[in-house]
């Protein structure tokens, strides 16, 4: 392991002031190897190494405000596009702030692998529908294209509550989501209700809801349920989790960054995610979309104001013309 120049003139300075020291400076620097020239050009900035460190812990304890903010973790983008929201705003490299939480040992969380699998092989029905999608989750607008999915959470007591949602894949924001404490198909078609309910004016006529191949998405009942609603269907193809990639992406940080251990019942499980998912669709920013939280994005995207205090960034999906054929 090696040291740098500066930790060494650090031990060379602290074995100067002892009391029982008998060596030069000479010698000391011989020792360690570094210049006499250099170790004492490191003691006359002294003086602009203290300010330096100051100024360090003052951008880090607004660093560490930003990444405790509504006490989820974020990493190097999330804490620098939470700075932005700060009053006044707070404008700080990126190479600034993961250098400090380096510096100051401040973990990034890391995504793990996602252990869900398709939970329900069997029991499927005949109702596919071909990949209309084709991963085209962004070039037809806001709410264009719908992704939806399933996920287990395993709670305190060993049982498991199950979560649906429906995300508006231009915007990456959750429209619709539902917890259920079983896999029975009513909480799927819950969530598409909920979908029309709240966003139904939102869509656009052709609007397109993409699933994979699970036995809820093939059930009767809901391929019914989506053409009473006016929604086309696109399924994933067989084990092929990239077709349907934000939504799988939505999951996987959420699972890393919520926290249900101490969760008994469903209920103690929907008021967490429900806090998370508030929290994601308003003050989670994302990097991609012009560093804004999903429904800022949506907002932007609509009336074309941009709430940051610097122009936006060159994005092709939000500076292209958005058209709303919405839903009489």
């Amino acid at each position: 392991m090696s040291i740098s120049p500066s930790a060494k003139f650090e031990i060379i300075s602290e074995m100067m002031n002892r009391p029982d020291n008998r060596l030069k400076i000479k010698a000391l620097c011989k020792i360690a190897g570094v210049s006499r020239s250099g170790y004492y050009e490191w003691l006359k900035s002294e003086s602009s190494r203290g300010k330096r460190e100051e100024r360090d812990r003052f951008d880090f304890e607004q660093i560490l405000e930003a990444y405790r903010f509504r006490g989820y973790d974020k990493g190097g983008r999330g804490i620098q596009m939470r700075l932005l929201r700060h009053d006044p705003p707070v404008l700080m490299n990126l190479k600034k702030v993961r250098r400090l939480m380096s510096k100051y040992g401040l973990k990034c969380p890391i995504r793990k692998a996602n252990p869900y699998r398709r939970m329900m092989a069997a029991l499927k029905e005949d109702n596919y529908a071909k990949n209309v999608l084709n991963r085209e989750f962004r070039e037809h607008g806001v709410r264009s294209v719908l992704l939806t999915d399933i996920t287990y959470l395993k709670r305190k007591d060993g049982q498991f509550s199950y979560l649906s949602a429906i995300m508006d894949a231009a915007t990456k924001e959750i429209l619709a989501h539902v917890v259920s404490p079983s896999l029975e198909l009513d909480f799927v078609l819950e969530t598409v209700e909920m979908l029309i309910e709240n966003h139904g004016a939102e869509l656009k006529t052709d609007a397109l809801l993409h699933s994979d191949q699970g036995s809820h998405y093939t059930s009767h009942r809901f391929v019914e349920l989506l053409k009473n609603s006016e929604l086309r269907r696109s399924m994933s193809r067989r084990a092929n989790c990239w077709d349907n990639a934000p939504q799988e992406s939505f999951f996987g940080h959420m699972k890393d960054e919520v926290d249900i251990s101490d969760c008994m019942t469903n209920d103690d499980v929907n008021e967490v995610i429900g806090d998370w998912i508030d929290y994601y669709n308003n003050c989670r920013y994302q990097w991609d979309l012009a560093k804004l939280s999903p429904k800022e994005y949506y907002e932007y995207i609509i009336t074309g104001v941009y709430l940051l205090p610097f122009p936006p960034p060159n994005d092709n999906f939000s500076n292209s013309k958005q058209v709303l054929n919405v839903k009489s």
